[in-house]
């Protein structure tokens, strides 16, 4: 019986061998809508050509709005960025150009008197002139005509959209102020469980604020937007405030090694022109944050997160000392909160590693 028994295992195994190889599918790459209050290289700059660089990731648009810059500059820097960068496929498509309260930039001086100021004396668009237009914004900062062009539509509509032909796809890196995505899930809440997920960077949950004592500047900037969407009830959110990133230092090291890695490429240039370079260049002894970047590596490298803890969390959006400020509840939440993931520490020689992995800026794809 072994004899016919091993011909028969012989032909099953001929057979076998005899079909086609297959190779295993790869795995499919991270959705990524990033929706920021854009400016010149760090930190959003880099967050978004760092994500559009990775081999894990897909970048299906990027939507701006006012915050740190006026969504005019936010969508000029964005689009300068990407043509230095080489890639044409991305949209960028402009959205909110004001908070959701009214007159906060014409009352932003006395608010200030009466609330006080933390530790960061950035005030983003609250303290500069708003341009005619994106292109005006661009050619002001760039001094010639712009190569690609925004997307004719909303990002409040694009986000929408974007959800609803992506179900249960789309992770979205909101690395500005909360209004872009307010809107999109008070206009269309159907979309709030087709999100894969939210994370986040804003608030500051087991420390002081940096715009306010008790106020970081993204969720400051629109307390009643960021209350929105922390309160809705999305599939998972993830926080990156600046409990972990007032934790991860950039210093004169991390900037000229970074300046090595960008060689002669023209985000090298742009990155001298900055505040961070300029000042770099001035006080060897600087220090300064890269806050968007840290979510831009997580969403690559997920495991860099060294100290997550669970709560649920609201924002204060009553005017008075505490406006902006987040609040986490590890037990009895007020009603209606939702429960997130606040990441409280990171590997930060692990990001830098990261950061100054040089394929990452030349184009290629691992």
């Amino acid at each position: 019986m072994k004899r016919p028994l091993l011909t028969a295992f012989a032909l099953v195994f001929a057979c076998l061998a005899a079909l086609p190889a297959f190779a295993a599918p790869s795995p499919a790459r991270e959705k990524v809508l990033l929706d920021s209050d854009m400016v010149e290289c760090f930190d959003d700059g880099i967050a978004m050509l760092l994500l559009a660089r990775a081999p894990n990731v897909e970048i299906v648009g990027v939507t701006t709005l006012t915050g740190n810059s006026w969504v005019e500059e936010g969508t000029a820097f964005a689009l300068r960025q990407l043509e230095d960068a080489g890639i044409s496929d991305i949209p960028v498509v402009p959205g909110l150009s004001m908070p959701l309260r009214p007159d906060r930039h014409a009352l932003f001086a006395l608010e200030r008197q009466l609330i006080g100021r933390g530790h960061d004396y950035w005030t983003g668009s609250f303290g500069l002139p708003r341009p005619a237009s994106w292109q005006a914004a661009y050619e002001k900062a760039y001094g010639e005509k712009p190569k690609l062009r925004p997307v004719d539509k909303h990002a409040v509509n694009f986000i929408i959209d974007t959800v609803r032909a992506n179900p249960g796809q789309i992770t979205i890196a909101a690395i500005g102020p909360c209004g872009n995505l307010a809107l999109a899930v008070r206009m269309a809440p159907d979309i709030v469980p087709l999100i894969k997920r939210v994370i986040y960077m804003g608030g500051a949950f087991f420390q002081p604020g940096n715009t306010t004592p008790a106020a970081e500047f993204n969720w400051y900037f629109d307390p009643e937007a960021a209350r929105i969407v922390v309160r809705s009830p999305f599939k998972e959110q993830i926080v990156f405030g600046l409990d972990v990133c007032e934790r991860v230092l950039f210093r004169r090291q991390h900037y000229d090694k970074l300046l090595r890695t960008l060689g002669d490429r023209p985000l090298g240039s742009m990155l001298r022109k900055t505040f961070v370079g300029q000042t770099f260049e001035k006080n060897p002894d600087f220090t300064h944050y890269v806050w968007d970047v840290l979510i831009a590596a997580y969403i690559i490298d997920p495991t860099l997160a060294t100290d997550v803890v669970e709560n649920w969390i609201d924002v204060n959006d009553q005017p008075g000392p505490s406006y902006g400020q987040s609040l986490a509840y590890p037990v009895q939440p007020p009603m209606g909160a939702q429960k997130a993931k606040i990441v409280r520490a990171l590997d930060a020689d692990r990001f830098w590693n990261m950061l100054n992995e040089a394929l990452s800026w030349k184009g290629e794809k691992k």
